[in-house]
């Protein structure tokens, strides 16, 4: 199929929308729905049957991107969602509620796999990581073109916690940091990343990639840094690009 319908999940909202996969675009409007709390299995159920409807695609392919560590068709983490998620078995569950074939990878990849087909150039060669920089962070990593699934460099361990309560937008919007101070200890922590993967280019992704312009000039590098080009779309296209083919 041409068409598929992909479902970006977030902390904060859910949205879809259904792709063109052979060209990466939209070839409908974004619906979107907050996150309801708690972020439960059945509550979020609830919000993606209404895609579903939304879209008149019941009993066709879906493809998801999921905040979660997703292996063998199983959540093996929860991040910024309920803990009931936990060791869920999620691509089972919401093949029965969706009633529709579906495939579920982790949010931050599906992203990255949009930027890797449609979103690059020279960017997409050698090792890539993609980090979206949102409520929490997720990351995609890339060799050759190949996706290294489930990474999680959010959460390597930063200081005093983790990266993400550092680096994310989130933490840039709650500690009301300047974009300077910001993006001198975003600097610092991608060129951690350089010594431990010696990465050929680094994407900004996350809604703080259209901001770009605001903490470029901190970012110092041996690898390339750029913004994400396919922006807020790209949850939803990596999705779609991940659905079950038949």
């Amino acid at each position: 199929m041409k068409e598929i319908l992909g479902i970006d999940v977030g902390a904060t909202g859910i949205k879809g929308a259904i792709v063109n996969v052979e060209e990466g675009k939209l070839i409908t409007d974004r619906i979107k729905y907050p996150t309801p709390k708690p972020a439960t299995p059945q509550s979020m159920t609830e919000v993606m049957k209404k895609l579903v409807e939304d879209f008149n695609w019941k009993g066709k392919p879906i493809g998801m991107g999921f905040p979660a560590i997703i292996k063998d068709g199983v959540a093996l983490s929860a991040s910024n969602i309920d803990d009931t998620w936990l060791d869920f078995p999620i691509v089972g569950f919401l093949n029965k509620k969706l009633k529709s074939p579906i495939n579920v990878i982790n949010d931050a990849d599906a992203a990255g796999m949009a930027e890797q087909k449609f979103g690059g150039d020279k960017e997409n060669k050698g090792l890539v990581i993609l980090l979206t920089l949102g409520t929490g962070i997720g990351s995609a990593v890339f060799s050759n073109g190949v996706l290294i699934p489930n990474t999680e460099l959010g959460h390597l361990k930063w200081k005093e916690s983790v990266v993400e309560k550092y680096i994310s937008n989130h933490a840039r919007e709650t500690k009301d940091l300047s974009y300077k101070t910001w993006g001198k200890e975003l600097n610092k922590v991608l060129n951690h990343l350089e010594f431990v993967l010696s990465p050929d280019h680094i994407i900004i992704g996350g809604g703080i990639s259209k901001k770009f312009h605001k903490y470029e000039e901190y970012i110092d590098c041996s690898a390339t840094v750029v913004p994400a080009k396919m922006l807020n779309n790209a949850g939803i296209v990596g999705a779609a690009l991940a659905a079950p083919k038949k």
